[in-house]
């Protein structure tokens, strides 16, 4: 279906004098500057309101208000009562529930269960905002503010925890997050052809109940006599790609068996191409939820009408001065796709955004640079250009035909893909012309750069040096072992030094003194102690001090996530190690950071553990040196209060990362 040329007359608006005028209502006060009586839709979000297109509840919300529909966003509501949720009065079609733009429990928790200092999406950064697993408890407080009103789940949060999952916060397996919210229907994916299906078919009169056939959305079968005939085998696919249903290992199944778990994870990973994805069922008890094959990817032209809503690019009026730090990130930054073929294990894009790039036009983001550069405090510079992977922009498969009948999980491993088309001659046209932009003084790229991907073009490697990279790139090797590497799905570390020695010739011939910032990831499923040592040695030997290291996060959905639950690779059975306890994913990361005397006690304790108790010493072999008064001042800079996290070195860092001489 088109989602530009269908639509209704868009609602009245209040007084252009009001500065409430351009947001969408959050009270009933605002509902009446717009002269409405009541809500179509209301949208209920675990972040601050703030009216920009990077906050995924948002745009869903303008989107809806685009095709006629009247929406109002409650943002952040309390949550020891339905009041908050109610101040608008009962929406006329449903209430849309999303957690926010991060599953609420990786908001607020770190890698090691400990709470974060600050949520970003909140004003003031405060952590007490929302709650634990807030999709649930808005889901719950909508149906007794609204009994009989359908509720719709939505966002990242409820996408990645659709099917049975494996829950890290917890250490359990969860079931899906659609019977526990008690929701009439789950939107998973980028929602915005199912959810304004919803509203269509809603507002035509259909019950929700017979929205069981809407591409990207799940809805539960409450008893057996509602699952059970869809088992008949003229109904149930045989591991064929024939259009049947796929039925999942069950909740019982996957709990109790870890095998079962890791056939779950499999299966379900090779459903998710919109193309030639089935539709799933799995059982849970005696009830079951059915997933319909996933949304077609949005056309350029639906893209560019996403980005052409009536944003106003700022917080609502309500929070005043106070700073929401997510927006300070986003605010001067241009999004020009969506989705990713990589196919991370430990990343859960493809599994929410998709595997197939949707992109903008040119003209569609000149037209968003230049709203950017009449708006207040602009200085004229762009702080991104891009997207989950920026130099993804326009890539796709050779023809459609190709695309559509692909069940490879990623187009550029164990190499790129033959059918791949990876020219970066659409996304060298569009930076310079963003760049060549009237009032525009600078235009970075902060978003992941793809390097293998990269080495195929020396020409962007030279633009991205010479016009659009601010003194440091961030890249993310994440790692240096080739089998480590496998389980991530990323390539060999000899990609990345290609990379590196590229950009530095450019930045070279460019006259500039750039350098790169590398990430890394530790705890992974995959890697020891021992690969953290060999880390940390390729690290020393190349002069790297990366100061961006990431301890693994299981998060839910993910294919890494399944390798650390049952200790099996999902996709080829081969049984995998991953660190869980606690301390030694902290020894890991200590070892990445062998040159902050910070982390000096526990990167010996972690080289004593795996037998190299001979890495410790004073000499250029060393990695750390023995225990000493160096130990003590460290203890003494961190303080009692102070973060345990790697503190910036003296001097500039070299171009891998490492500090000059």
């Amino acid at each position: 279906m088109d989602l530009v040329q269908l639509g209704r007359k868009r609602p009245k608006s209040p007084a252009p004098g009001d500065p409430r005028a351009r947001f969408l209502p959050t009270t009933r006060e605002e509902m009446e500057l717009r002269g409405w009586d009541e809500l179509d839709i209301l949208v209920v979000t675990g972040d601050a309101y703030v009216d920009h297109p990077a906050f995924g509840p948002v745009l869903i919300a303008r989107f809806l208000e685009g095709r006629g529909f009247k929406v109002g966003i409650v943002a952040q509501p309390r949550w020891d009562s339905p009041a908050d949720i109610a101040r608008m009065g009962t929406p006329r079609l449903f209430v849309g529930v999303a957690a926010g733009n991060l599953d609420s429990m990786l908001n607020k928790l770190t890698a090691q269960k400990k709470m974060r200092s600050e949520d970003q999406y909140s004003p003031g950064g405060r952590n007490d905002m929302r709650p634990n697993r807030a999709s649930l408890v808005y889901a719950n407080l909508c149906r007794q503010a609204f009994p009989g009103t359908p509720v719709v789940l939505g966002g990242i949060e409820a996408s990645l925890r659709r099917i049975a999952h494996y829950d890290y916060w917890s250490d359990q397996v969860r079931r899906s997050i659609l019977l526990d919210a008690k929701a009439d229907l789950l939107v998973f994916g980028m929602g915005e052809r199912p959810v304004w299906e919803i509203a269509r078919r809603l507002a035509a009169g259909e019950p929700v109940s017979a929205l069981t056939d809407i591409r990207g959305t799940a809805h539960a079968k409450k008893n057996r006599r509602a699952w059970e005939p869809l088992l008949v085998p003229e109904n149930v696919s045989r591991f064929t790609t024939d259009g049947k249903l796929v039925v999942l290992p069950s909740y019982e199944e996957v709990t109790t068996d870890k095998k079962a778990f890791a056939k779950m994870s499999r299966m379900f990973q090779y459903e998710t191409n919109p193309h030639n994805g089935r539709p799933l069922l799995q059982v849970h008890g005696d009830e079951a939820v059915y997933f319909n094959s996933p949304a077609e990817p949005l056309t350029e032209a639906e893209m560019d009408g996403l980005y052409d809503l009536p944003f106003v690019r700022a917080p609502h009026p309500s929070y005043g001065q106070e700073r929401i730090p997510a927006f300070d990130t986003v605010k001067h930054s241009i999004v020009t796709m969506r989705g990713c073929f990589g196919g991370c294990t430990f990343c859960s894009i493809t599994e929410h955004e998709g595997r197939v790039i949707q992109s903008r036009s040119e003209d569609s983001v000149l037209r968003e640079v230049r709203q950017l550069s009449r708006m207040g405090g602009f200085s004229g510079v762009l702080t991104d250009l891009g997207g989950p992977t920026a130099n993804m922009y326009k890539m796709t498969c050779k023809d459609e035909k190709t695309e559509s009948a692909c069940r490879r999980l990623s187009c550029v491993h164990p190499g790129i893909c033959e059918n791949l088309v990876t020219d970066h001659g659409p996304l060298l046209s569009l930076m310079k012309r963003v760049r060549e932009e009237k009032g525009i003084k600078k235009v970075f790229i902060a978003s992941g750069v793809r390097y293998d991907l990269a080495e195929r073009s020396p020409e962007f490697i030279k633009e991205l040096a010479q016009h659009h990279t601010g003194g440091q790139l961030s890249v993310a090797p994440e790692h240096s072992n080739d089998r480590v590497l496998d389980k991530m799905k990323k390539p060999g570390i000899q990609s990345y030094e290609r990379f590196a020695q590229a950009f530095c010739q450019a930045s070279d011939e460019a006259g500039k003194e750039q350098y790169l910032v590398p990430y890394f990831i530790t705890g992974h499923p995959g890697s020891t102690l021992k690969d953290s040592i060999e880390l940390a040695l390729y690290l020393k030997k190349h002069g790297m001090r990366p100061r961006q290291v990431q301890d693994f996060i299981p998060t839910p959905m993910a294919v890494a996530t399944t390798m650390y639950h049952t200790g099996i690779d999902p996709l080829n059975g081969e049984e995998v190690y991953t660190a869980k306890d606690l301390r030694e994913k902290r020894m890991m990361k200590a070892l990445i950071f062998y040159w902050d005397a910070v982390h000096w006690p526990l990167a010996r304790e972690a080289l004593v553990k795996a037998g190299r108790a001979d890495l410790i010493g004073r000499g250029p072999h060393h990695l750390v040196p023995p225990e000493g008064a160096a130990d003590r001042l460290a203890a003494a800079r961190r303080g009692p209060s102070a973060p345990g996290g790697p503190r910036r070195p003296a001097g500039p860092p070299s171009r891998h990362g490492r500090r000059r001489p």
